[in-house]
């Protein structure tokens, strides 16, 4: 599970709205549903409205919390999002935008109820970011000015992941899609992937993540011939399901020496394919220490709910 509610995001510290003491400087504002209060208090209108009043500095960045009527509270993130863009215009200095904050008693990533955030793809925003894959929709999107993309979930949908391949971003420097488990809606396959493989819709691309997939082995072995891979300064397969099978691909195919850094962590690889992998890449910054023993008989994701 995923428990931990952002601290920091965009380069800005995360200030809860409305704050019992205002904040000195910039912040990402935080803005979840208030527990226990009537209907009209829960309003994401109203709460964003007043944040638009009495905010001293530029918004420029938003961390959208907790959200959901499946308690019979009236509002949900499909809300929030047709707030935000309805509201978009008195936003002028909004670029970063995380869609889905959770703390565990509220949810876990599993579970969190999202929407279709194809509204959202498509305001001038440099960073986007979703957590929660039940319920998600994304149709293709234009969007010039998007450098950061992210989709953090148990399981990503095969539909989102094709919608981003066949999206037009041409300014897009960093992919980040975890894929997750069937369990979860994840149904992304290497199929799905491929466009984003073959890199000829993101030409400003340089980092790439791949995480917590259930087939990290077949993403690997597609990462070994994928034309993108020459021009990414990054590159991960973190947090899913990588054996020694995966390695060897990786390591039999096209030369990773360029990278500045591979993050491999949360692996199931031998001892003998690991020490095979830092010698292969000497200097490249190959993060592939697990934080605990895991069997490789028995792979499976980092976060699974």
């Amino acid at each position: 599970m995923n428990n931990h509610s952002l601290e920091t995001y965009a380069g800005l510290p995360v200030a809860d709205f409305p704050a019992e003491k205002p904040p000195s400087g910039p912040v990402a504002w935080r803005l979840r549903q208030p527990e226990d209060e009537p209907e009209d208090v829960q309003n994401p209108a109203r709460i964003l409205d007043a944040l638009i009043a009495e905010a001293t500095e530029p918004i420029e960045a938003l961390v959208i919390g907790f959200w959901s009527d499946q308690f019979d509270d009236a509002f949900t993130l499909g809300d929030v999002r047709d707030v935000l863009v309805e509201r978009a215009a008195r936003l002028p200095d909004l670029r970063s935008l995380f869609f889905g904050d959770i703390t565990y008693h509220e949810n876990e990533l599993g579970w969190i109820e999202q929407c279709d955030v194809t509204p959202l793809a498509r305001l001038p925003l440099t960073r986007f970011e979703v957590r929660g894959s039940d319920g998600l929709l994304l149709d293709p999107v234009e969007n010039p000015a998007l450098r950061v993309l992210r989709f953090e979930t148990a399981g990503l949908p095969g539909p989102v992941t094709a919608a981003v391949a066949a999206s037009d971003l041409p300014a897009l420097e960093e992919l980040d899609l975890w894929l997750g488990t069937p369990r979860y809606n994840g149904t992304t396959t290497v199929e799905h992937l491929r466009p984003v493989l073959d890199g000829a819709r993101l030409p400003s691309l340089r980092h790439l993540s791949l995480q917590n997939g259930d087939f990290h082995d077949e993403v690997a072995a597609a990462l070994a011939g994928a034309p993108v891979v020459a021009r990414l300064e990054t590159l991960s397969l973190a947090r899913g399901t990588l054996t020694d099978v995966g390695a060897e691909a990786l390591l039999s195919g096209q030369p990773l020496t360029h990278l500045r850094r591979l993050d491999l962590r949360h692996h199931f690889l031998s001892e003998e394919m690991a020490a095979r992998v830092l010698a292969a890449l000497p200097g490249v910054e190959v993060l592939i220490e697990n934080d605990r023993d895991l069997d490789p008989a028995d792979p499976y994701v980092a976060i699974g709910e």
